[in-house]
């Protein structure tokens, strides 16, 4: 998803367009992995004076809930990337850095679906780690 798909579910949903909310994900576009709300308002405070942690988390929710972002936990705090496209993405994570890499378990879920006669409709897979740049 995009910034101006997400503008555009925001609207139909019944939610204002601002420029907070555009230049928040703005900020996840142009980065390719999680991303914690200490991430967010540290990007933000500049151009936002008195921007707080509950505005930043309010948001964040929000675009939890309507399927922009997703969310994970790790070493004890939400962090949150872009959507995938996917329902059924997998990703390694860096603790470090928190950039993220798709990976493709596919053929695991074939097998646990043949196996077991389960259709699988979603799930949450993430293996946490250490990138090149940051191990």
């Amino acid at each position: 998803m995009d910034v101006n798909q997400a503008i555009h579910l925001l609207k139909s949903k019944g939610y204002k367009h601002t420029d907070k909310r555009e230049d928040m994900l703005n900020i996840f576009t142009k980065h390719k992995g999680y991303l914690t709300a200490r991430n967010v308002l540290n990007e933000l405070k500049d151009r936002y004076n008195g921007l707080s942690f509950d505005t930043i988390y309010r948001n964040l929710s929000l675009f939890v809930d309507l399927g922009i972002l997703e969310e994970t936990e790790f070493n004890g705090e939400k962090h949150y990337q872009m959507k995938c496209e996917d329902d059924r993405c997998q990703h390694l994570i860096c603790i470090g850095c928190g950039i993220t890499q798709n990976v493709n378990v596919r053929p695991f879920e074939d097998q646990l679906e043949r196996s077991n006669d389960f259709k699988i409709t979603g799930h949450k897979f993430e293996i946490y780690g250490y990138c090149s740049l940051c191990h």
